[in-house]
């Protein structure tokens, strides 16, 4: 109860908010969006052999699918803040360490999601194309790929939706974006700013997650 008063505090500091600092968050804004958009098209691609690897229908040993799997459980597990302050101290204060993170959590999310779908394929036109001799390469473009690009389609896009968020916060490590901004607000107690940041992330969030739901409806 001794912190109720104080979060009521800090709530009322916060209105109204700043509405003429949306021109210095307008830019770092769209940093967070790129930021998001050039992560989750990298990981999406990786994604795809990763994914590949993990399924037993695909690479019918586990030798191979065995260790895959759990190399990405074990990235699974590792938080996307902690990935990105382990890249700031690589590479220094901006968006690249913010971008490698999401790839990180794009292949970690799409590639699970991914190679459980491949297992549910079905298995008609794979027997139909290894009876007919075909190699590998024409086995997974003809049997697997029709089967599984628009399960893959809407995880990528969930992905992103996911990301969007992510890039928002990774600023408070130094990864970037309108993060920063969070950081640099919250600790010079200018809180109308940091509720003006807190309303225009809001509002971005909604808009692509009402649009990436909406296409991804249509690709199920």
């Amino acid at each position: 109860m001794y912190g109720i008063p104080q979060m009521l505090e800090l709530f009322k500091n916060m209105f109204p908010p700043d509405i003429s600092y949306l021109s210095n968050i307008t830019k770092p804004m769209l940093d967070t969006i790129r930021m998001a958009i050039v992560g989750t098209f990298i990981g999406a691609i990786i994604s795809i052999p990763i994914s590949m690897l993990c399924a037993n229908n695909v690479i019918k040993s586990t030798w191979i699918s065995v260790p895959c799997r759990f190399i990405l459980n074990i990235v699974r597990t590792i938080p996307d803040l902690l990935l990105a302050a382990v890249f700031v101290a690589i590479f220094g204060i901006g968006q690249i360490p913010g971008i490698l993170a999401i790839i990180i959590l794009s292949i970690s999310i799409i590639s699970k999601l991914m190679y459980e779908s491949l297992e549910s394929i079905d298995d008609g036109p794979l027997e139909a194309m290894t009876a007919v001799g075909a190699n590998k390469l024409k086995w997974i473009t003809y049997a697997v790929i029709p089967q599984a690009i628009a399960p893959y389609m809407s995880y990528v896009l969930y992905a992103f939706e996911i990301n969007i968020r992510a890039a928002a916060v990774l600023g408070l490590v130094g990864a970037g974006g309108i993060g920063l901004y969070y950081d640099q607000t919250l600790g010079l107690f200018q809180y109308q700013k940091t509720f003006t940041i807190i309303l225009v992330t809001l509002i971005i969030v909604v808009i692509i997650d009402i649009i990436s739901t909406k296409v991804r409806e249509k690709l199920v």
